[in-house]
């Protein structure tokens, strides 16, 4: 039997989707932009970055695991949830070390991203932590910066799904809670630079070593625009 779309809206926009679609997927389909952080193309959803949450018939749900029900209202780009959001990558800038202009992901990163995108322009109120965590630069090709790390949990769900590999995984809790290897090292594991877990990541946290800066300023990804403009592009 073939699947009947529906419709529901998003900020009063009406949208149609097909049963099983979460509100992202019909979002982006319809060009329209949801913040997320730890969702990515081809990768099983997670809900764990919260910045996708948007209110949907007065509760606040993950759009990348919440599905789309016929009739739905849901609040994404208003005051109030960006707001919630830009708090959330501010404290993701204070819980790792962040340092945009001598980072090799500057203008690539979603992080970075993001914080334009949500206007993080004035001075923030948490305090920093600044961890001091080593960095695993023992793998021939690849570097392991966990300073960096956000755990988004994007290389975790590639090694295992895509790579079949489990290369990496957590280690610690709450505020402590870093990406760790299957192995003393980097080098005492079967990563590879063709590994999907090394190219999703969003920020400096797993690096291709000799290819820093490779880019010119004015052509990284993000100099052309803001992040998710390419989704927002379908509506023009």
């Amino acid at each position: 039997m073939t699947a009947v779309p529906f419709q529901f809206r998003i900020d009063g926009i009406e949208i149609t989707a097909t049963p099983g679609q979460t509100i992202m997927e019909a979002a982006d389909a319809a060009g329209i932009y949801i913040p997320r952080l730890c969702d990515v193309d081809g990768l099983r959803h997670q809900g764990g970055c919260r910045v996708c949450t948007v209110k949907a018939a007065g509760r606040s749900v993950s759009a990348c695991t919440q599905p789309a029900e016929p009739g739905l209202e849901v609040e994404n780009d208003t005051p109030a949830r960006n707001r919630v959001r830009r708090d959330l990558v501010e404290m993701l800038f204070h819980e790792g070390n962040h340092l945009c202009p001598i980072c090799e992901k500057s203008g690539n990163c979603e992080l970075q991203a993001m914080a334009y995108r949500l206007e993080m322009t004035a001075p923030t109120r948490f305090t920093y932590l600044e961890p001091c965590r080593d960095l695993d630069a023992s793998h021939p090709e690849i570097a392991l910066d966990t300073n960096r790390c956000i755990s988004c949990g994007r290389c975790i769900r590639a090694s295992q799904d895509q790579d079949h590999k489990g290369v990496f995984g957590y280690v610690g809790r709450g505020i402590h809670r870093r990406v760790a290897v299957n192995g003393s090292d980097l080098a005492h594991t079967d990563a590879a630079l063709s590994d999907h877990a090394v190219s999703v990541c969003p920020v400096g946290c797993i690096i291709r070593k000799g290819q820093g800066f490779a880019t010119p300023i004015g052509e990284r990804h993000f100099d052309h625009g803001l992040i998710g403009h390419e989704i927002e592009g379908k509506r023009k």
